[in-house]
């Protein structure tokens, strides 16, 4: 019991001796700064001093003093900066260096909820290949994809019927299935591939929900969420005599960025996500070309 009780006393401690660094430090600071200017300013005027001290070499130091005493805030300003989150909003297409860094680990988890997981899958399939000849750290590669069940009739993805209206079709849903089936076979082909060679144990799985795709989400080693929502009202043409089709277009989504690193509340957003996603998987169901390899 009384080790469990130090340490939030230890953690106190530390706390109250970060707020009197954070209270006195630019006081001492501006305190030295201005010493500094003062004392090469008598040194440069007063002639016993400016002996004492060297004449006029001070003469810079008090400038520099002045100088950095003049600046000090802006230079605090900057730092506090740099140390903000980079980036609280990306690109769909920016994808790519987000899953460059996750592959700097030696476990690297990788879940996506989406539409078809295109912009994803791109991204992904060239470093899978590139951990055939080198696999740098990374030793463990999980990677899960939720897709929403094209084998179900849907809203969205439809054509587009009279007055706007949502019409399932068939046809359309199976050409999106037969993308995402050939998606998951490429991925796991490369994990299958890893884990023989011995280096890397990899392993690439799809699984469907009912519904339509709304939220496009992306977590990374579980420290790094990317959250935005498709435009789900976006249409597209197959040909141009063709009928127009509710087709979310996943590229030109807006995605915004919490991590683990950032505030109290990106925190729990990323907790959130990750529990909201590890049970959405669990209720999930393979799809229908895993079953039939299953059977």
């Amino acid at each position: 019991m009384s080790g469990g009780g130090s340490r939030p006393a230890d953690g106190g401690m530390g706390e109250r001796l970060k707020r009197l660094q954070a209270r006195y430090e630019p006081v001492f600071t501006r305190i030295l700064l201005l010493a500094i200017f003062v004392t090469g300013l008598i040194a440069q005027f007063v002639k016993p001093v400016g002996d004492a001290l060297q004449d006029k070499v001070f003469l810079g130091g008090a400038l520099l003093g002045l100088v950095g005493y003049v600046l000090y805030d802006t230079m605090k300003e900057v730092a506090a900066s740099l140390r903000l989150p980079p980036r609280v909003q990306v690109k769909s297409r920016e994808m790519g260096s987000f899953v460059n860094e996750a592959f700097r680990a030696r476990t690297v988890e990788i879940c996506f909820l989406g539409y078809t997981g295109e912009t994803l899958y791109n991204e992904l399939y060239h470093r899978l290949e590139g951990l055939l000849d080198d696999p740098g750290p990374t030793r463990h590669v999980i990677v899960r994809v939720l897709i929403p069940d094209f084998g179900r009739p849907m809203t969205v993805p439809a054509k587009v019927g009279p007055a706007g209206a949502p019409v399932d079709d068939p046809a359309f849903r199976s050409r999106l299935e037969l993308r995402c089936r050939e998606y998951d076979q490429t991925l796991a082909g490369l994990a299958e591939r890893l884990t023989e060679l011995g280096r890397v144990t990899a392993e690439c799985e799809y699984r469907v929900f009912p519904g339509i795709p709304k939220d496009k989400i992306c977590i990374f080693n579980r420290e790094q969420v990317l959250h935005g929502l498709y435009d789900v009202a976006a249409r597209t043409l197959l040909r141009s005599s063709g009928p127009e089709y509710y087709d979310p277009k996943g590229y030109r989504t807006d995605l915004n960025v919490w991590s683990r690193e950032g505030s109290e509340d990106s925190k729990a957003v990323v907790a959130t996500w990750n529990r909201h996603f590890d049970a959405l998987w669990s209720l999930a169901a393979k799809p229908g070309w895993r079953q039939g390899n299953a059977a």
